[in-house]
């Protein structure tokens, strides 16, 4: 008899190690199997090979007739589970389909695929080819700094032929689902079959089909999807490629709550892999740890479509100037006749809202004076019920004013705006165009996944969204550019919010001046003269990056700390704060070297029926930050790495 270890994908196995399983057959670690689990079955993997225990085991109820799981994968989740804390039940369901049916292993059909076809793709430009010679001349983590429109998509096609031409995979990640039709179709135009996408939007059997086919090929595969396909099951891989890695969506936000770029950083080493990071706007703290670790950064500063159009044109509108919103609450006067001429010409708008900052503005709409917290720097949040402002990272609470401390004028405000409400302003302004809103709120069938070749064609005259529409999209017909309020994420109260208005700015302005046609930009602000939202139309991340770096190590944020966000639930708001001043008081007796912040309410104080309060844990030593995960009580919920203290 033949004794195993175990990992298996189940929600209900909360233990932190494999479990032990007999057999008569002799396996080798990466078998697939399913095994009895509570008294049902269940799907895992052999991760190693034991001598038989002093315990009663079961049975291995059945191996599945395919290949053995990359020895890479299993390494990739010993790693996991080590770095990101969490249950092997949960660690495993990162890396095995819920289930493998006997027709799906029939459906998978090996045959040879061809060769890319590379006679249609534009010539790389003299910045692109040398971006691409350094990244073949080591296998290294690339930190690849480029602007928007300036090609990075072409660059990292040429690396992929190249990983194919030397049998090797490649993973081509992208932040969100709706991107994966654009850059899927970019790839198969030149790999065809080789083409893998694989995301959470498939029916079960697709996925499924999916990872088999990854599982089984025999030649190299390129696998294109958001952060889960980080794990497909690539026998030989030589190309990872984390596109807009700037973005939030690269952090798994349930258990376990890894960082995508540090998964692949694990991954590009188990594998020597060349590990490249794109991005228009680098994460700060990646690209301080680029600097500092004396990483290559590769920056491409030219558009990649050289035309002989007018650059943009951008005007900044000031929102404290009423006169100019006399036919909309929420479009100018400028803006207005903007999209008229724009629709006359036959090209698009994009009218994006920043739906990111939620709470409940307080500021002056005279001054554009906003509450900030005197410890923190960050935003004040309004709490109607009690009236008062309150920083939800250290808990200050002050009263809000009934005029502005500043100015004195009384016109102070606590409102918001959306989507629906800008859709239907401008459906009345302009009744004869075709216009279409894209957000979290739509449903399948309207989401911008599925309506993406309808947009790029130029059907749609008037685009309404969030940053599902102001990110990665090349879009020929779009002209004007709307940014109806550039402040809101500056509202919201984290450390990272100047960051994602940057960030964001970036990004939507980019959509515009590709080289298409002529292109034009609106933004709308109450400050106009705020330094994050000039960087931005600057397009200076150089004079960003310094400024913020420096609040960075005024408020000890990341990167000169690392983060752990304790969140504790109770059924009432008292409790709660009490359980977390109990555990502060346990934490700062604990001898660990951290400091500790809060506690205070969460920003979404109130979910599901339970108050949550959280405390912000602060080391210089992550590895401090793990020993205090392994000091919690029941019941507290843990983030490491938080992308943001909300």
């Amino acid at each position: 008899m033949f004794y195993y270890y175990v990992w298996v994908r189940s929600q209900r196995y909360h233990g932190k190690e494999p479990l032990t399983y007999v057999s008569d057959q002799r396996l080798k670690p990466g078998a697939i199997v399913i095994v009895e689990l509570q008294k049902t079955h269940v799907i895992g993997f052999i991760s190693a090979i034991t001598t038989q225990p002093r315990f009663q085991v079961k049975p291995l109820s059945k191996v599945l007739d395919l290949p053995l799981l990359p020895v890479s994968s299993i390494k990739l989740l010993d790693w996991l589970i080590s770095y990101y804390p969490s249950p092997l039940g949960l660690v495993t369901q990162q890396l095995l389909p819920a289930e493998i049916k006997e027709k799906d292993q029939e459906a998978i059909n090996i045959t040879p695929l061809p060769v890319p076809v590379t006679t249609k793709l534009p010539k790389l430009n003299n910045e692109q080819q040398a971006a691409f010679e350094k990244i073949l001349a080591n296998t290294d983590t690339y930190l690849l700094h480029g602007r928007t429109g300036s090609g990075k998509t072409r660059l990292y096609i040429e690396l992929a032929i190249e990983a194919v031409k030397n049998n090797k995979s490649a993973i081509i990640l992208t932040p969100e689902i709706s991107l994966t039709s654009q850059l899927g179709n970019n790839f198969k135009a030149v790999f065809g079959e080789r083409v893998i996408i694989l995301h959470s939007r498939q029916t079960p059997k697709e996925r499924r089909l999916a990872w088999l086919s990854a599982l089984c090929s025999k030649e190299p595969l390129i696998i294109i999807g958001p952060r889960s396909a980080l794990f497909a099951p690539l026998k030989d891989l030589g190309l990872i490629v984390i596109d807009e890695f700037h973005e939030s969506a690269y952090k798994q936000t349930s258990a376990p709550e890894y960082q995508t770029l540090r998964v692949a950083s694990s991954l590009s080493k188990l594998t020597r892999s060349s590990l490249v990071l794109g991005s228009a706007t680098p994460l700060i703290t990646e690209y301080y740890v680029a600097e500092h670790k004396q990483k290559p950064i590769l920056k491409l500063n030219k558009l990649a479509q050289t035309t002989d159009i007018k650059p943009l044109n951008i005007s900044i509108i000031d929102r404290k100037d009423h006169s100019l919103f006399n036919r909309s609450s929420y479009i100018s006067q400028p803006l207005i006749e903007a999209i008229g001429k724009t629709l006359s010409k036959g090209n698009q708008t994009l009218l994006y809202l920043n739906r990111r900052g939620t709470a409940r503005l307080v500021m002056c709409e005279n001054c554009g004076w906003q509450a900030t917290c005197p410890h923190c720097g960050l935003p004040l949040t309004y709490h109607g019920d009690t009236h008062e402002m309150r920083c939800h990272s250290c808990n200050f609470k002050a009263i809000s004013p009934i005029s502005c401390p500043d100015c004195s004028s009384p016109n102070i405000t606590f409102k918001t705006a959306g989507t629906k409400a800008i859709a239907s302003d401008v459906t009345k302004l302009f009744p004869g165009a075709k216009i279409a809103r894209f957000d979290t709120d739509n449903n399948k069938s309207e989401s911008f996944e599925q309506n993406y070749e309808i947009a790029r064609s130029g059907e749609i005259d008037i685009l309404v969204g969030t940053q599902l529409i102001a990110k990665g999209l090349d879009l020929p017909r779009l002209s004007l550019v709307g940014v109806l309020l550039a402040d809101t994420s500056l509202y919201i109260p984290d450390y990272t919010a100047d960051e994602r208005t940057f960030q964001l700015l970036n990004q939507v302005l980019g959509r515009v001046g590709r080289g298409h046609v002529s292109g034009e930009a609106f933004i709308q602000t109450y400050h106009p003269d705020h330094p994050i939202i000039n960087y931005a139309v600057a397009n200076d991340y150089d004079g960003f990056y310094s400024s913020e770096l420096s609040n960075r190590e005024k408020f000890m944020f990341p990167p000169f700390c690392y983060l752990l966000k304790l969140t504790i639930k109770r059924a009432s708001s008292v409790s709660a704060e009490r359980s977390a001043l109990t555990l502060k008081d346990s934490l700062l007796k604990s001898g660990f070297k951290i400091l500790v912040e809060g506690p205070a309410p969460a920003f979404y104080e109130k979910m599901n029926g339970k108050y949550e309060w959280q405390l912000i844990i602060k080391s210089k030593d992550r590895n401090q930050l793990l020993e205090v995960i392994k000091s919690l009580p029941a019941g507290i919920s843990y983030d490491i790495d938080p992308v943001d203290l909300l």
